[in-house]
């Protein structure tokens, strides 16, 4: 457990209904986004989301308090926890053991989605497909909806389609599927250790599963810098690029219109995504096309041509060579053709749902893209009416402030100017996990007496060993990674995903079981510990480390 310092600013406390004393949990360690917010990214999350959110220092909380106070729906929350974040769950777990901090509760709270259990799925990839169609549709529906709507009509209509995305993301069905890929690797993992002395067989069996659109934009990327390679004048431009217009010169160089398609074919699929995509305000790559230069530029000069197929295809046979090694050992066993049997259906449900855990997220943020791209239309037409001294005066109102801006076409310049700087307040704060009403900050510990002594402790998120020079960056685009770095970070999320493929293992302060990093970590093969507090205070840049993803802990190399 950890207190803020003498030293350090105590991180301010969640506006509480009342004088009783609340646990609040860091939505953003949970979302791979510890980074302040602007209030309409905010106030956005608040309208996406079913649970109820506090916000505090330019972070979202969720109050657990009622979860942890119920008995029948403490053990199940902290379960869950354990499995997946294990600082968290020892965090809250501080504040149980108190005994007298939480209020006694007659009734029990419903369990939030991903922690009331749910019937496994026949592995059935059609649905999968539907799913995914009717998330597109969707999404292109919103498109026509908001198109030329102007005034109240466009902040009326965005309003009546919020449910929509909430639909989608709290879809019964959509949760199964993910849950029960989430069940099989479970499953996997401890029978498997059981049977056959295996450690955590289903990362192995994870890799180049379908359907992962995550994934497979890293893989996508390495086709641009195959469009890219063959041209020198192209790659000796942008090795030159300086801002976001270059895109428009690309076409006069010989090669540069292949290499402007390929680019913006890419945009196409994958130019709503950004770091801090969460948050709405966060300028995206369609906006910031450069951002993802230097991901292209490592490709070129790390890869050759067709190297994103190959790697899917190497991927996808070591999951099968896995698959038919466990299930021939298996069958040795007493009663070997049912446990087989068993097996077989348990891998099925992995490799046929795994890939769309990464999905829902990805429809969410192809609504915000938008949403956002409509609201930016607003905001143009509210500064040529002088409304707006800026465009994005609009992120520093919430949504609802939005529409009241829009409706009386009046702006208090004195409330944005105060909002922003509380923000650049905010954003020198480090959230904490776990937050109570009284101020204390818990960070949470590991406690499992395993790990040699001088090792930095973290949570095994994807299997094997690996040394490398470690690259300890703090933004995707700080600096250039090479074949066979350590990427060592704060969180990934999935705008990091195109340099998974340079890398050959990673390392993160934030992170859990089934977090971004995590799943396309396993799904690329490398081995990867998460939740590794102060890696990149602890771990120097171009130091040699080696990672043990298997045992869960970070070595430092003389």
């Amino acid at each position: 457990m950890t207190t803020p310092s003498d030293s350090a600013p105590a991180y301010p406390v969640p506006e509480a209904p009342d004088r009783a004393n609340h646990v609040y949990v860091s939505v953003g360690h949970a979302q791979m986004m510890t980074a302040a917010m602007k209030p309409l990214g905010l106030s956005f999350w608040q309208l996406t989301t079913p649970r109820p959110m506090a916000v505090a220092g330019g972070r979202l909380f969720v109050d657990v308090t009622a979860l942890l106070a119920a008995p029948a729906s403490r053990g199940p929350y902290l379960d869950v926890l354990r499995r997946s974040d294990q600082l968290t769950a020892d965090a809250l777990q501080t504040v149980v053991d108190r005994g007298d901090f939480l209020p006694a509760l007659a009734e029990t709270p419903p369990l939030p989605t991903g922690i009331a259990p749910v019937l496994p799925l026949a592995a059935d990839p059609a649905l999968v497909e539907q799913l995914i169609a009717a998330n597109q549709a969707s999404v292109a529906a919103l498109a026509l909806t908001l198109r030329g709507l102007t005034g109240t009509a466009l902040l009326d209509a965005i309003a009546a389609d919020l449910p929509e995305l909430r639909r989608l993301l709290t879809d019964p069905q959509s949760t199964q599927v993910f849950m029960s890929a989430m069940d099989a690797s479970r499953w996997l993992n401890d029978t498997l250790a059981e049977w056959l002395g295996e450690t955590n067989a289903a990362d192995t069996l994870t890799l180049s599963v379908p359907h992962n659109v995550t994934a497979e934009m890293g893989l996508a990327l390495m086709d641009v810098a195959d469009a890219v390679r063959p041209h020198p004048e192209v790659v000796a431009f942008l090795r030159d690029v300086r801002d976001d217009a270059f895109l428009t010169d690309l076409p006069r160089l010989p090669g540069g219109l292949e290499a402007r398609d390929a680019i913006e074919a890419f945009l196409e699929t994958y130019g709503m995504r950004c770091v801090g995509e969460i948050d709405i305000t966060r300028p995206r790559w369609r906006e910031r096309p450069s951002t993802l230069v230097p991901m292209i530029l490592t490709n070129v000069d790390t890869f050759t041509a067709g190297a994103g197929e190959g790697r899917f295809a190497a991927g996808r046979l070591e999951a099968l060579a896995k698959e038919q090694d466990v299930l021939q050992r298996v069958r040795q066993l007493p009663d070997g053709d049912a446990k087989a049997s068993e097996t077989k259906a348990a891998i099925d449900r992995l490799r046929t749902f795994m890939g769309y855990r990464e999905y829902p997220k990805y429809g969410m943020v192809s609504r915000y893209w938008v949403y956002k791209q409509a609201l930016l239309g607003e905001a143009a037409r509210l500064v040529a009416a002088g409304v707006l001294a800026d465009a994005d005066d609009l992120f520093f109102l919430t949504f609802a402030e939005v529409g009241e801006v829009v409706r009386t076409q009046r702006l208090d310049a004195a409330l944005v100017a105060e909002r922003r700087r509380a923000f650049a307040r905010y954003e020198a704060l480090t959230p904490p996990r776990v937050l109570t009403s009284e101020g204390e900050a818990l960070a949470g510990r590991y406690a499992r007496g395993d790990v040699p002594p001088g090792r930095l402790e973290g949570m095994a998120v994807s299997a094997g060993v690996v040394e490398g020079r470690a690259r300890v960056l703090q933004d995707v685009g700080q600096g250039r990674l090479e074949r066979g770095d350590i990427l060592v970070t704060r969180f990934t999320d999935p705008s990091w995903t195109p340099a998974f493929v340079t890398i050959a293992g990673l390392v993160t302060e934030v992170g859990g079981l089934m977090t971004h990093g995590a799943v396309v970590a396993r799904e690329y093969g490398l081995p990867a510990v998460v939740g590794v507090t102060g890696a990149t205070t602890m771990i120097r840049d171009g130091q040699r480390i080696r990672v043990h993803g298997t045992d869960g802990y970070v070595e430092l190399l003389p």
